[in-house]
């Protein structure tokens, strides 16, 4: 068995909460008709059912319980002299960033850094593992999952987000809100949302675009 945590080999305790995920995420998936190889899926529901328990997203703090900054995590991973601690915590960098940017998108709009920073951050870590498993690993599977997971990264944030929505948009600031993940991402589910509510996404590069 490999050190990295891929959908088939993460044990998972609680059944109602991983059946409840596997069908939604496979339920959003196809709605959002993208092409996500079935590792990737499991992957998306491990994620989903391992965060659902707050002590694996927060941790304890001289200040209290609290999210442990993206930064801080690259940064620690960044000093293992150990090749696998460092892409373990490449790993849940990856992990963390797909799972606010899909899960808490709505609520980023009040922080100093917003969806596309998450997604930036955990595209690259995600890559990065990527890359030590070619180097070091060379393990064909993970490698393929995790290429996957960076090259679809902003997909499946909108696969999340679409798992964790509960209600349909109803006020003005949830339009402009969504309008604004779909030019800072380029996020799909957030245009064809748009198009629905009967708005036609423009942007700068576009001769049509007017502040």
């Amino acid at each position: 068995m490999n050190n990295f945590e891929t959908g088939n080999d993460k044990l998972i305790t609680n059944t109602s909460i991983k059946e409840y995920f596997h069908d939604t995420v496979s339920e959003a998936i196809a709605n959002q008709q993208i092409n996500a190889s079935e590792e990737t899926a499991f992957y998306l529901v491990n994620l989903l059912t391992a965060f659902s328990r707050s002590e694996q997203l927060f941790e304890r703090g001289e200040n209290g319980v609290d999210l442990k900054p993206l930064a801080l995590i690259y940064a620690d991973a960044l000093s293992q002299p150990n090749v696998i601690e460092r892409s373990r915590l490449l790993q849940k960098l990856g992990d963390t960033a797909l799972f606010i940017a899909g899960v808490f998108a709505d609520s980023l709009n009040r922080k100093l850094v917003d969806v596309d920073y998450y997604i930036a951050m955990g595209g690259s870590a995600y890559s990065t593992v990527s890359e030590m498993l070619r180097g070091a690993y060379h393990n064909d599977t993970a490698k393929l999952l995790f290429d996957e997971l960076t090259e679809k990264f902003t997909a499946f944030v909108d696969v999340l987000n679409e798992v964790s929505e509960k209600s349909n948009l109803c006020t003005n600031a949830d339009v402009l809100r969504l309008y604004e993940i779909w030019i800072r991402t380029g996020s799909k589910r957030a245009e064809g949302q748009l198009r629905r509510l009967g708005i036609q996404p423009l942007d700068a590069s576009q001769p049509d675009f007017q502040h």
